[in-house]
């Protein structure tokens, strides 16, 4: 059975004082006055947070990196040092491979690079340096801390005489002029009798590219090399024998098969004054 009780509320402390201006005869009204208490929260309420602990993988790679740039930084600074340090600076430079020149003449042409770090020294500049020297063709460079710079020469290679005026000049395969004496005799090359100025021609194309391409001890057996056509050369050995050679394909073949010509025992029955080696394949002798 529900509850015939009115609710009774009580005013509040100050209601009588709010209630003093207004006209007698007002209606007086209770206030009620509600107030919700929040309980504060904790003064460190970070202290609750759970911190996990960082992966080993991740710190293993920090740590990693931080070497690493640590390493790279010393080596830099280790590289610099090197690279422009006055005590690998070039104080000797040391030449071999020179037959047509001495190595004096190598470095003499130089004498520019004395007292340049070693690090800093590139073999192009170095073949830039030796260009005005024609015999040489090209070189390397080592470097032999902490001053010592080697050049390794590759020179040109003389593969005939050419009669100029009363001297003969030594020309390589690209005709180009290496050297002059003035006795035939004191150099082991075939005399091409065309001039000085038929290097640039196809008869001495033709004629180089043949003498090139033999052995060094059958080179020094020829007397003169010549050529009506560039398919049909000629060579001369000391001995007053004549080889046919033909053209300039299968050069190394005609090579190999000349040579072994030449180191056939003599038979006197059988004298031989032609070797023909046109046909590589089948050379013979007549």
């Amino acid at each position: 059975m529900a509850s015939t009780r009115k609710p009774t509320f009580k005013p509040a402390a100050d209601s009588g004082r709010e209630n003093k201006g207004r006209p007698a005869g007002g209606s007086t009204e209770s206030v009620i006055t509600a107030q919700r208490s929040v309980e504060p929260s904790p003064k460190n309420s970070a202290d609750n947070v759970i911190a996990f602990p960082e992966p080993k993988g991740k710190r293993k790679r920090r740590l990693l990196l931080w070497t690493l740039s640590i390493v790279t930084a010393v080596v830099a600074v280790l590289i610099a040092g090197a690279i422009y340090s006055p005590v690998l600076a070039v104080c000797t430079i040391t030449v071999d491979g020179t037959k047509l020149l001495t190595p004096e003449d190598v470095q003499k042409a130089l004498s520019g690079m004395e007292g340049k770090p070693l690090p800093q020294v590139s073999e192009q500049e170095v073949n830039e340096l030796l260009k005005p020297l024609v015999q040489v063709r090209s070189a390397t460079v080592e470097a032999r801390p902490p001053s010592e710079l080697l050049v390794h020469v590759n020179e040109r290679v003389p593969v005939a005489l050419l009669k100029q005026g009363d001297s003969f000049v030594m020309v390589d395969v690209d005709g180009v002029q290496l050297g002059a004496t003035q006795d035939q005799s004191a150099v082991a090359l075939p005399l091409i009798d065309a001039g000085a100025g038929a290097t640039n021609t196809g008869l001495f194309k033709a004629i180089a590219a043949v003498l090139n391409t033999l052995p060094a001890d059958v080179l020094a057996r020829m007397s003169t090399a010549s050529a009506a056509s560039p398919d049909a050369v000629e060579l001369k050995l000391v001995d007053g024998k004549t080889v046919v050679w033909g053209n300039a394909e299968d050069k190394e073949l005609k090579a190999k098969a000349l040579e072994a010509l030449l180191k056939m025992p003599p038979d006197p029955k059988v004298p031989v004054n032609v070797y023909d080696v046109s046909v590589p394949r089948h050379p013979f002798t007549k």
